[in-house]
């Protein structure tokens, strides 16, 4: 009988990435994959270890498709991805639901992983966490066929105090731009429009490879694949920001003027205690400089309340920041105290009543910034990526290039007679709180 599979996917992008390179592998193994959990014989949970909430939703997620048991067909539960890579031992020994675990240098072996759960060998491949994927891996898409995602490098060396990412996916290193190029091409011929470039720090790309920053030059050469229209950038770690990117975003046309850049606080005191790169002046000169070279650029940051030792103070001097700077999208986190990082050895931890009201209070203040911003773009003509149709409004749905998927905005486009997937000009006619709506023109 043939195996069917379902691979659940938690976290961020990047894990979305290894599941469709699984789906893949499993795909050209002969299995079966599937949608519903109660079809399959199989199932991977690639899991998020990155803070708490994360490292409970895979927990909770793991013994909830467990019951599947004894409920439907499931034979195998294999584990995947952050959390294997750091608790292994511990997973194994407390959860005997789990039938095989893989760490996230190791899941090009998901086949045989699978193949000895099945046999009951209860498997474990969690080494160091080295591998770099290249486009010769198969990859089966998971999102719509028009826009993806692609890894330009693993891992992370800048050792930011809060920041358990190096302990599960390695120190920094960079894909060739052979095997990214090569894969974005392959991604072209089956649809893809859009191409959004991650990793867990994009602007060091190149470095180790090229002993050079050459994310500007990728870029470039990104977009001059045939049928790609809008390549976008994710998170820009600001110590790397170059001029030369800067100018790259600026000039390109196929380039989204949008950059993601996590800047996680504003102040000083605190930023020194993160071990981030710069300090206030830094970060204003930054993002005047981006906004003066690239006209119209969206901002996206995110940020941390309720660092340890974080004072009423800083946190007032950041909710003016937010006030000042008046970021196009901004996402708050409060501060996740991780085992053994710098930060969870920090004095002056906070209530976790006191993190959620900062929190709130911080996105209070962006929501009524978030209504200022999306006013500018009435009676503007925008290219709009249409994503789907919406039976219930009877409108088209989509985003612009300052719109990223998933987690920003979306366009509301009425009087669209052409396809899913194509990019439209829109006469934008309404602002919402982060939503847009306009008419197609022609």
């Amino acid at each position: 009988m043939t195996e069917k599979v379902k691979i659940v996917t938690l976290g961020c992008e990047k894990n979305l990435v290894d599941s469709e390179i699984m789906s893949g592998l499993i795909d050209a193994r002969g299995y079966r994959l599937v949608e519903q959990p109660e079809d399959a014989t199989v199932i991977i949970v690639n899991t998020c270890g990155f803070i708490d909430a994360a490292k409970e939703e895979s927990v909770n997620t793991i013994l909830d498709l467990a019951e599947l048991k004894e409920t439907a067909k499931l034979k195998a539960l294999i584990v995947s991805g952050c959390l294997t890579q750091r608790y292994k031992q511990a997973l194994m020994e407390e959860m005997p639901e789990i039938d095989g675990i893989v760490g996230t240098g190791d899941f090009y072996n998901i086949n045989q992983i699978v193949d000895e759960a099945l046999k009951g060998k209860k498997p474990i491949q969690v080494g160091n966490p080295v591998f770099n994927y290249e486009e010769s891996l198969p990859r089966k898409l998971s999102t719509a066929r028009h826009t993806t995602y692609v890894k330009i490098a693993e891992g992370c060396d800048n050792n930011c105090t809060f920041c358990s990412i190096p302990m599960m996916r390695g120190k920094f290193r960079s894909r060739s731009m052979e095997s990214i190029l090569a894969e974005v091409q392959q991604l072209a011929e089956q649809g893809v429009k859009e191409v959004s470039l991650i990793a867990q720090d994009s602007t060091n790309y190149g470095t180790d490879l090229y002993g050079e920053y050459k994310l500007a030059e990728l870029m470039n050469r990104v977009s001059e694949v045939p049928g790609i229209e809008w390549v976008r950038l994710h998170y820009a770690y600001p110590g790397f920001f170059t001029d030369e990117l800067i100018e790259t975003i600026a000039s390109n046309p196929k380039i989204c003027k949008y950059v993601d850049m996590p800047l996680q606080h504003s102040e000083d005191t605190v930023l020194k205690r993160m071990r981030r790169p710069g300090r206030n002046r830094d970060i204003r000169e930054l993002i005047a400089k981006i906004r003066d070279r690239i006209p119209g650029v969206s901002l996206r940051t995110s940020l941390i309340v309720g660092f340890p030792g974080e004072t009423e103070e800083e946190f007032d001097a950041l909710c003016d920041f937010v006030r000042e700077i008046k970021f196009d999208r901004l996402g708050v986190f409060t501060y996740s105290k991780e085992e053994d990082t710098p930060a969870s050895r920090l004095p002056g931890q906070i209530d976790e009543e006191v993190k959620e009201w900062r929190a709130n209070t911080l996105m209070e203040i962006q929501r009524e910034v978030a209504n200022e911003n999306s006013g500018k773009y009435v009676g503007k003509v925008l290219d709009v990526l249409v994503e789907r149709y919406d039976g219930r409004s009877d409108v088209f749905v989509g985003r612009s290039q300052y719109d990223a998927p998933e987690i920003d905005g979306e366009v509301y486009v009425t009087n669209y007679s052409s396809g899913i997937g194509e990019i439209t000009k829109v006469r934008i006619t309404h602002a919402y709180e982060y939503d847009l709506s306009g008419e197609a023109v022609s």
